[in-house]
């Protein structure tokens, strides 16, 4: 299983291979007797407790045996499956179409009470039209070699969860950079159509919208990675390969950190909608 890009990941498997190493040791086998006791190489030992390799179910369960603590091996595989469901590889997340995707962890969206968002590529997902979100979609699912191509399908289910930007009891600061208006994922009527729905949702009560200008002096941060903060109990971040969940307090505060040197270099209100009118007249 390859290492996690998130140090939040790493730290949870270090902690699962930690717990692993002193079981053996307080049990007085070497590296080479667990390994025998197991049925694997010695390698795989030192690669387990090194935190190179994740132990599945199946692994633990036999080196709990083979250390006489087998009435811990539950509570292990349960550290172990939380330190892998941190990081997971988008081909595992749309195995079963983008569609579903757009439906998963509904407690999370509903639980959540005030959310961020910082985007430097595209509109963000909340803040998408239909017609955006099928581009953008389409691309995903071209990408990705899906086998089949259910972006249409997907990108009205993603609208219906941006319902939850009407309803009562959340928040929402989304942070946009310049660039995102001009990136022509979809036709031009489409484009203009989500340039329109920025200037609307904007101004809405519960919604703050920054536009990061191109031109903002002095950047204290540069374009960053999409990433996604809801409360105080978890960043989310895309990357190519996979989406990487964060629940590492001094990480999340890291990225809280980030989201306000960014929100420092946006423009609201007036300025913010000038820049969205200026992306609409550059359709044309």
């Amino acid at each position: 299983m390859p290492i996690s890009p998130s140090s939040s990941a790493q730290a949870a498997r270090k902690v699962v291979a930690q717990r692993l190493r002193g079981m053996r040791r307080r049990a007085g086998l070497t590296v080479t007797e667990l390994a025998d006791r197991c049925g694997w190489h010695h390698a795989k030992t030192s690669r387990i407790e090194n935190a190179r390799t994740a132990p599945n179910a199946t692994d633990i369960r036999l080196w709990c045996r083979a250390c006489d603590a087998l009435d811990q091996a539950d509570d292990l595989i349960s550290q172990s499956l939380h330190a892998e469901s941190m990081y997971t590889e988008w081909r595992t997340e749309v195995r079963h179409g983008l569609k579903a995707l757009q439906s998963s962890e509904p407690r999370l969206f509903q639980d959540t009470r005030h959310f961020r968002v910082y985007s430097s590529s595209l509109v963000p997902g909340l803040l998408q039209t239909e017609g955006y979100a099928t581009g953008v979609l389409g691309i995903s699912a071209a990408f990705r070699d899906l086998p089949v191509d259910d972006s249409a399908e997907a990108a009205r289910a993603r609208v219906d969860r941006s319902l939850i930007v009407h309803r009562p009891g959340h928040t929402f600061v989304f942070l946009v950079e310049e660039a995102a208006l001009r990136y022509q994922v979809c036709d031009a009527d489409a484009m203009a159509a989500q340039l329109g729905y920025l200037l609307t949702a904007g101004a809405l009560p519960q919604v703050s919208l920054g536009i990061v200008p191109m031109s903002a002096p002095q950047r204290r941060q540069w374009p960053r990675e999409t990433f996604h903060m809801y409360d105080d109990r978890l960043v989310s971040v895309e990357l190519v390969s996979a989406r990487v969940r964060i629940t590492q307090p001094s990480e999340i505060s890291l990225y809280a950190r980030a989201f306000e040197e960014l929100r420092s270099m946006a423009v609201y209100g007036a300025d913010a909608r000038a820049l969205i009118v200026q992306a609409i007249e550059a359709l044309h």
